[in-house]
């Protein structure tokens, strides 16, 4: 067995033929078998001499036998490369001899409106857009040197863009207060706090054509982040309440006036369903995730534009030229069949994450302090008053005199004709 395990491992480089697989193997195939029928034949005939240990006679025999045995072989492993180097069949390296063999014409990868570079950008677009959709954000926390960071929680936004907005795509906003227009105040809680500019947000999409997203900013008028959008063909500039996983240069597109005779058919549900587009209803598949939902035909976006909100499709009744929308809230409620909705949830979910530490925050905010009815007088709260610190017997109540828990407060049933279901409340909330 020694010699069969030397004769094995004896390959074609051995004899300076390289190491191309089609030789290899049948080098080795042949030469295997050669060696197992010669081997077997000596091994018969040197059976009683091999089985005899102590004898050092039969011991150098064996050895010589098996040098004459490994030099014939030798020859007889040339002589076998040598034929399948003449049999072996002539393959032609070169690119341009494999060219000319193959057909163009049966090759109909794609279609011919559609260039293979949009296809790519698309995949990679998909790609890129799933990542982000199942990425972590960070929520940065600071060492407690002081008690008004100890729990100052906020995450960090590193594609936010840090300069400016576009000045004339925003407006001046008034602060009123909380006050009317005779100086009473009719809302609560509000006052001071930092001036602001209104970013003018573009909710009705009515401008057709791919539009590439320029960057992504900080709104200090709402939760969600905005997308600023640059038409490919007029150049112009908007804002649009930004989708999740939506980046600075990627593309999105309006449908709502119908599509474009460019368009391929065979592209045209990955076209339109893309994170960010805007579309009718009706152009929608059920159970769809869509955002910034319309009521009217002609209306612009109301609901889901909150961060990390979204609503869902759940049926089309063209009959009756409406569909029905389940909200975050869980409310069914009817909408027009034509009316608008962006695809995809409604960027930075991880506002509720957020935590101002401080009542500074609040007040840079414009949100001034809520104070408790017990420690307001009489003629202010129906809590109030008294030399102690109880509200006494009374039930819980609003200052102008209404049950806060568990009195209905609504008048009738179904008021509101558009709402198929209302949203759940108390114990219908745990069961859902």
């Amino acid at each position: 067995m020694l010699a069969l395990n030397r004769l094995a491992g004896v390959g074609p480089n051995f004899l300076g033929l390289g190491s191309t697989p089609a030789v290899s193997c049948a080098v080795k195939s042949a030469y295997l078998a050669r060696s197992y029928a010669t081997y077997g034949n000596n091994n018969k005939n040197n059976k009683g001499s091999r089985n005899i240990k102590s004898n050092n006679k039969s011991n150098k025999s064996s050895k010589n036998a098996e040098n004459k045995y490994n030099t014939r072989n030798k020859e007889e492993l040339k002589n076998v490369v040598n034929n399948v180097r003449e049999n072996k069949p002539k393959v032609s390296l070169t690119i341009e001899e494999q060219l000319k063999n193959i057909n163009f014409n049966s090759l109909e990868i794609i279609t011919e409106n559609t260039h293979l570079t949009e296809l790519e950008n698309l995949d990679n677009l998909n790609e890129k857009r799933k990542l982000l959709s199942k990425e972590h954000v960070r929520i940065k926390k600071h060492k407690p040197t002081n008690p008004g960071i100890r729990w100052f929680r906020r995450p960090i936004h590193e594609h936010l863009h840090k300069g400016k907005p576009i000045r004339h795509l925003t407006i001046p906003k008034k602060q009123w207060g909380g006050r009317n227009n005779s100086g009473q105040i009719t809302v609560r809680h509000r006052g001071g706090g930092h001036r602001r500019r209104i970013r003018i947000i573009d909710y009705n999409r009515w401008e057709s054509g791919k539009q590439t997203v320029v960057r992504i900013e900080y709104d200090p008028n709402r939760s969600a982040h905005i997308a600023l959008l640059k038409h490919n063909k007029t150049e112009e500039l908007s804002y649009i309440i930004a989708g999740e996983g939506l980046r600075a240069g990627d593309t999105v597109e309006s449908f709502r006036k119908g599509f474009d005779k460019d368009v391929d058919a065979s592209l045209l549900a990955s076209t339109i369903c893309a994170k960010g587009n805007c579309l009718k209803l009706s152009m929608i598949p059920v159970g769809t995730i869509i955002n910034n939902i319309g009521i009217l035909e002609n209306g612009p976006a109301r609901f889901c534009r909150g961060a990390g909100t979204f609503g869902r499709l759940m049926q089309k009744i063209p009959e009756k030229n409406r569909a029905i929308v389940k909200l975050k809230s869980g409310e069914l409620r009817y909408v027009s069949l034509e009316a608008i909705a962006t695809i995809g949830v409604v960027s930075n979910a991880s506002h509720q994450l957020e935590m101002w530490g401080k009542a500074g925050r609040a007040r840079r905010r414009g949100i001034r302090p809520t104070v408790r009815g017990v420690a307001m007088n009489k003629r202010d709260h129906p809590h109030g008053g008294g030399r102690g610190k109880s509200k006494s017997n009374k039930l819980s109540m609003s200052p102008w005199g209404q049950l806060a828990k568990g009195y209905k407060t609504r008048r009738g049933k179904h008021v509101n004709k558009m709402k198929v279901k209302d949203r759940p409340r108390g114990n219908q909330q745990l069961r859902a």
